[in-house]
């Protein structure tokens, strides 16, 4: 029997890490829909060539009109065929991830895809809207946080680890700045459903995260 799980929550919760290991506990699929917006946003990057902060919502459908976005079983995504797994995690793409999902059309065009996704099995889906826009008829909501600086902290070490130059001080600002735009934007703001499990992931592992996920899909 066909099961979705969605798990939203803001930058840096875990959403990602934790996803992946509960899709191959549960041999579920699983999509990452951030990967999707920041593949868009490396597409106006590399088309445009100019800074996230001259894009404009035309210059954003004009690019978004024409692409194509494929997520394979091991989370590998492709960009109009080519592979872009590795080139989409730059500091500067996640900017610009943020630019284009508030564009009306990006998040229309994207969300029938996730769910077209969706439908083909059982799927375990992250982002910012699953539990409230994209499936809001998932079998379990999850909407994981954790604080600001605990996330900055995450985000830092992780840019380190794929050697990216890395300002603790200056993520945990972006982090905050995200944390508002994703909330108060006007379509599909960050938000979380009303039947969707709080999970605060400050001092917990991400192996005490799976095992809750677990035990509530299990439940």
């Amino acid at each position: 029997m066909k099961k979705i799980i969605a798990v939203d929550g803001p930058a840096g919760a875990g959403k990602s890490t934790v996803s992946k290991i509960v899709a191959a506990r549960l041999g579920y699929t699983y999509i990452d829909t951030g990967a999707m917006y920041r593949a868009v946003a490396l597409k106006c990057n590399e088309e445009l060539g100019i800074r996230n902060e001259e894009l404009t919502e035309e210059l954003i459908v004009k690019v978004a009109s024409d692409i194509d976005i494929r997520l394979d079983e091991a989370a590998r995504v492709f960009l109009d065929g080519r592979e872009v797994t590795k080139e989409i995690r730059t500091p500067e793409v996640s900017r610009g991830a943020s630019d284009v999902a508030k564009v009306g059309f990006v998040r229309k065009k994207l969300t029938e895809l996730q769910r077209a996704m969706a439908a083909q099995g059982s799927v375990i889906m992250d982002g910012r809207d699953i539990g409230t826009q994209v499936l809001p008829n998932a079998d379990l909501k999850i909407f994981l946080t954790a604080s600001v600086e605990e996330r900055a902290r995450r985000r830092f070490e992780e840019l380190k680890s794929k050697g990216f130059a890395a300002d603790f001080a200056q993520i945990q600002k972006e982090i905050s700045l995200r944390d508002k735009q994703d909330s108060e934007r006007e379509i599909a703001p960050l938000a979380k459903a009303e039947d969707a499990v709080l999970l605060d992931t400050t001092h917990l592992t991400i192996e005490q995260v799976v095992e809750e996920i677990l035990r509530l899909a299990q439940a």
